[in-house]
């Protein structure tokens, strides 16, 4: 028997579909960051994407992010620490996540990204070394209690800025992405475990083979194995797109009236039902009208203390009571 004869070892399954699962994770972040330029750039309210349905779909994104990274830690170097590799991908990441910190204080220093999820990435691949071995039950329990950790241990201790990345101070953080250890390391720990657990039940193969057609699961897995790549380069592109559709649709202006009329309902809204609150603003507006001191309100000249204000705050409160 010759050498050429000798059966040939069996080549390593490429999880095709884990590709799959990144370059869609990939996507709908794409789909939250147009949302984000469109806002950032006028075309959608104030804080659209910070909070209802936006904000879940953010939070979603980042969760799923997380978890592949903590999966694809065990794949990589469950096995045994593959330190070249590991030492190049790691320095990748944190160079783009100083890239993002340097670009963003650029464009906006009031709210840069100092611990994005990028960063948070890094540190995951930092401190998810030590969990890549523990028992699966270990894993799970500390992933749970990182979760949890905000609720219980959020303290003015962590106020200073420094503490910022534990995402355990009780001062609200400006950033355009937060996304601190607490509680977002469970994500990455729970990613570790599913890996884990897959593995010793025998399952990874489940995650080789298409499930969309070839013309639509080609591309995300490309994308899905060039997430670096990918993560850097849509923003840019996307933002690029926004400021051109800027200069030849404009957004709407909005009226000092509509202004108004937007922060006064959100303000008591907080304390008071929605209808009750729309015909207290829209009275407002109109009293101040009448006056002639809208101007001077809407300026922040006149406010409750004033005693004009205070008259026209009781009328409207009246008025305001019944539809």
């Amino acid at each position: 028997m010759t050498q050429a004869d000798l059966p040939s070892p069996p080549s390593r399954i490429r999880l095709t579909r884990l590709d799959l699962l990144r370059g869609l994770a990939l996507i709908a972040m794409a789909i939250y960051h147009t949302g984000w330029d469109l806002e950032f750039f006028g075309y959608m309210e104030p804080g659209t994407t910070g909070h209802g349905g936006w904000k879940l779909f953010a939070r979603c994104i980042a969760s799923s992010f997380l978890f592949l990274v903590g999966f694809s830690l065990v794949l990589a170097h469950g096995n045994g620490i593959r330190w070249r590799s590991y030492g190049i991908r790691l320095a990748q990441i944190i160079a783009a996540a100083l890239a993002i910190t340097a670009a963003t204080y650029f464009f906006t220093p009031e709210s840069f990204v100092f611990f994005g999820i990028l960063h948070q990435i890094a540190i995951a691949t930092i401190l998810g070394l030590a969990f890549i071995r523990l028992p699966v039950i270990v894993i799970v329990l500390c992933a749970a209690a990182t979760i949890a950790a905000p609720l219980y241990l959020a303290s003015p201790v962590f106020d200073a800025a420094w503490y910022w990345p534990l995402g355990l101070s009780q001062t609200a953080v400006r950033s355009n992405d937060y996304v601190p250890i607490f509680p977002w390391f469970g994500a990455v720990l729970a990613g570790i475990a599913t890996a884990r657990l897959m593995r010793q039940y025998g399952v990874m193969a489940a995650l080789a083979g298409p499930i969309l057609p070839h013309a639509a699961e080609r591309p995300l897995q490309f994308i899905g194995r060039h997430s670096l790549a990918f993560y850097l380069i849509h923003q840019p592109v996307l933002i690029s797109c926004v400021f051109l559709l800027s200069q030849i649709y404009p957004p709407a202006v909005a009226t000092p009236h509509e202004v108004f009329s937007q922060a006064c309902v959100q303000s008591c809204a907080a304390d008071n039902e929605t209808a009750f609150c729309q015909r207290f603003c829209d009275c407002v507006i109109g009293e101040t009208e009448t006056a002639g001191i809208f101007d001077e309100l809407f300026a922040g000249k006149r406010d409750q203390s004033d005693p004009q204000m205070a008259e026209i705050a009781q009328i409207c409160t009246q008025g305001s009571s019944q539809p």
